[in-house]
């Protein structure tokens, strides 16, 4: 694989500082949101292939994860206040428009970009969106984290201690991944959990309903925390839109290639044609 230039970045939203690492160059900008509480590393395989296509990649710790400010204040989190870092995001960079991206979390939160600055988004590149057919299993995954920070913050730095005490170096890529997600703080990770949990998880159908950008959806059949019906649904509400079903949960992490095709495809026709998106919804 073609080798690419990396850069660690921060900028400042509303006085909080945001940190970011930039593949490649060049206009044909993308950028990728990691899941809820997870680091931006987690894209780094996916940043670096499409970088290596010519693409101008940037993964983005939000608010509250990985290297970025993580204030203790419930009300600062939401989908929607993520969407705006997105946007603000592409402001610093001097970035008029990109592909956004996002797993779980993220792709709530590129929706959210898509539906406050329609203008500054190319196409949508979406795994396993959180929706309507998500609300049970939301509430079965983040009470107990909610729980955890409010009542056994003890266990929460225990575990951030033993996570930060194994070098990343030595552990396969995935692991580490695994282990920067357990890296944090009771209080924080408290009020992360419970601006998401107890506020807008994403836009409504009404309001996805009149996004009309390109758009791949990937959905993953069998995985109990991000229901397909919810991937399935999505494809079928956005203008356009290609669905493509993974074949495992850990496809895109442990056998990336069909995913990543499909994905630098997806980011090729968005750059290369403004309607190729519609034109991959029409063929599929």
């Amino acid at each position: 694989m073609t080798l690419v230039s990396e850069r660690i970045g921060q900028f400042f939203h509303e006085d909080r500082r945001l940190e970011y690492t930039e593949y490649g160059s060049g206009d044909d900008w993308v950028v990728l949101v990691p899941g809820q509480l997870m680091p931006r590393r987690m894209h780094q395989p996916l940043a670096r292939k499409l970088a290596a296509a010519g693409g101008h990649v940037v993964t983005l710790d939000l608010l509250g994860h990985g290297r970025s400010d993580r204030p203790a204040d419930p009300l600062l989190y939401s989908t929607t206040a993520f969407g705006e870092q997105v946007i603000a995001l592409l402001d610093h960079l001097d970035a008029d428009r990109a592909v956004l991206g996002g797993t779980s979390l993220g792709a709530n939160v590129a929706l959210e970009a898509a539906l406050a600055a329609p203008e500054r988004v190319t196409g949508l590149l979406l795994e396993m969106p959180v929706l309507d057919n998500a609300v049970e299993v939301g509430m079965l995954t983040s009470a107990p984290l909610l729980f955890a920070a409010r009542f056994a913050p003890l266990a929460v730095r225990g575990v951030r201690m033993l996570s930060r005490a194994v070098p990343r170096g030595i552990v396969p890529f995935w692991v580490g991944v695994g282990l920067d997600t357990l890296d944090q703080r009771p209080a924080a990770m408290a009020a992360t959990v419970h601006g998401i949990f107890f506020g807008r998880l994403g836009p409504p159908a009404s309001q996805r309903a009149g996004i009309d950008v390109p758009a791949l959806v990937i959905g993953h059949p069998y995985d109990p925390v991000h229901p397909v019906a919810d991937a399935q649904m999505l494809a079928e509400e956005l203008t356009g839109s290609r669905y493509v079903a993974a074949t495992t949960v850990l496809e895109w992490r442990v056998h990336p290639d069909r995913l990543d095709r499909a994905a630098l495809e997806f980011v090729t026709e968005c750059f290369r044609h403004p309607d190729a998106g519609r034109m991959l919804g029409a063929s599929s």
